[in-house]
């Protein structure tokens, strides 16, 4: 006998003399009850099947990320190989590959935007420090706050670093890593000219050796101090502001539609007084350059001393930098208006996002990870002269190898400590824009820097949306 309960018989008892048609008959009228026994056996069994084992029967699944990235081209080809020989590792039952594009600085940005509006995938990008907040106010970079935490390396980065990827409290992007500026010289030119490095550290005393240096060299080809003119001047006006304790903009009350909202302030005492210090040199002789080589002019030999990125030591040849120091002098800071006042840099440098717009998040997550980790980035960054935003690699057992190949490294790692990072908002290229409209005023003589500055501080009220 069996016990009947509403589904049928259970457990079925089948009597020998059953003919093959009263057991379909069967099968039939219990099909609910066998589906439930075979799904409740499955559930059973299935926390016994390894990994392979669900996954052996699949053939190699085949993945092509794709990157946009920014010059040089150089760095991403030695960076994307060493990363991707990871990847494949940890995943040897696929077969990755990446397609990467690698644009010039100046079309980078547009052409990424015209990817993410057009809802291209795209499963990786780098990031300007600059762009962050535009991109991530336009919804077009992924939220990588979760995956962060669970990772546990935000304390490695320096803070600067890792707060210029946050923007309105998500993490958008991981500043891969960062250069910054300080000051360059020919020292025979100063020895011939009788001008001491360390009357270079003052604002007066900058502006006096520039005309020592002009009497020295005018008729040899050779200006005395370069002078940014082109259109990234303000970043080289920044580090004056911030020396004074100025800022670029400070949040503030009373915005009609979002209450508390950023407001211009670099027309403040300390920008006036920041944007004097670069009238003053222009009084003095120096003159604004418009065309820009991000250091191959000061390695020519056209300038005696040059404000400049790390990036500068590119534009020497490998048997020129191993005599370098003999050669060229650095002082890692931005003259300061007067003796024992702490100077200030800015730091720029690259950012690894990942779009919105990626069919492979999960996958992406895991390169980038891969691409900034010390034993990746580091021979990178010792190669191509860049600074780690990670304590490992800027003060760990990986510091030997950057200080072995990078001239003066101990000096431009210490500028960290004075960096800053230009504010993530969405609206920072146009406010960057009215300030070196303002610069530009003062450079021709055209307005004084009290009036250029108020100017340009009413434009950016308006573009942050202050009526």
């Amino acid at each position: 006998m069996s016990k009947s309960n509403s589904l049928g018989d259970y457990p079925p008892v089948i009597k020998k003399e059953s003919s093959t048609n009263t057991i379909h008959e069967y099968i039939y009228k219990n099909f609910k009850l066998i589906l439930v026994i075979a799904l409740v056996s499955l559930v059973l069994i299935a926390p016994s099947l390894t990994p392979f084992t669900m996954v052996q029967a699949q053939q190699p699944k085949q993945v092509t990320l794709t990157a946009i990235v920014a010059e040089p081209k150089e760095r991403w080809d030695t960076l994307f190989a060493d990363a991707l020989s990871k990847l494949r590792e940890k995943h040897p039952d696929m077969t990755i590959d990446i397609d990467y594009r690698v644009l010039p600085y100046a079309d980078t940005r547009k052409q990424i935007l015209t990817a993410m509006a057009g809802r291209t995938p795209i499963d990786l990008i780098s990031v300007d420090q600059i762009w962050l907040g535009e991109f991530a106010e336009g919804g077009f970079l992924s939220d990588l706050s979760n995956l962060t935490q669970s990772w546990n390396r935000s304390s490695e980065w320096f803070k600067t670093n890792w707060d210029g990827g946050i923007y309105n409290g998500k993490v958008n992007g991981i500043w891969a890593w960062t250069d910054v500026r300080g000051m360059w010289y020919w020292k025979d030119l100063l020895n011939q000219s009788g001008v001491s490095p360390d009357s270079l550290k003052t604002w007066n005393g900058y502006i006096e050796a520039a005309k020592k240096i002009e009497n020295s060299t005018k008729d040899k080809g050779v200006q005395a101090m370069h002078l940014v003119g082109a259109s990234h001047s303000p970043d080289m006006w920044y580090p004056y502001l911030w020396m004074l304790g100025g800022e670029i903009v400070k949040q503030k009350s009373g915005h009609t539609e979002k209450g508390t909202y950023w407001f211009p302030t670099y027309n403040s005492t300390q920008g006036v007084q920041a944007l004097e210090f670069l009238r003053d040199q222009v009084k003095a002789g120096i003159k604004p350059q418009i065309n820009h080589f991000w250091g191959k002019e000061f390695a020519e030999k056209k300038f005696a001393v040059m404000l400049e990125g790390s990036w500068l030591l590119g534009h020497f040849p490998g048997n020129e930098s191993k005599n370098f120091d003999k050669k060229v002098g650095m002082i890692p800071m931005f003259p300061v208006p007067k003796e024992g006042d702490t100077s200030a840099t800015m730091m720029g440098g690259w950012m690894l996002s990942i779009p919105e717009t990626s069919s492979n998040k999960a996958l992406s997550w895991e390169l980038l990870t891969i691409m900034v980790q010390p034993d990746v980035l580091a021979p990178m960054l010792a190669k191509y002269a860049y600074l780690p935003t990670q304590k490992p690699i800027a003060e760990g057992t990986y510091s030997t190898q950057l200080n072995s190949t990078i001239p003066y490294y101990k000096e431009l790692i210490s500028m960290l400590a004075i960096g800053h990072s230009r504010p993530s908002i969405a609206e920072y290229p146009q406010i960057a824009d009215n300030i070196r409209q303002a610069i530009d005023e003062v450079y021709l003589g055209a307005k004084e820097p009290k009036q250029a500055l108020d100017d340009a501080a009413k434009k950016s009220a308006e573009v942050l949306g202050w009526s």
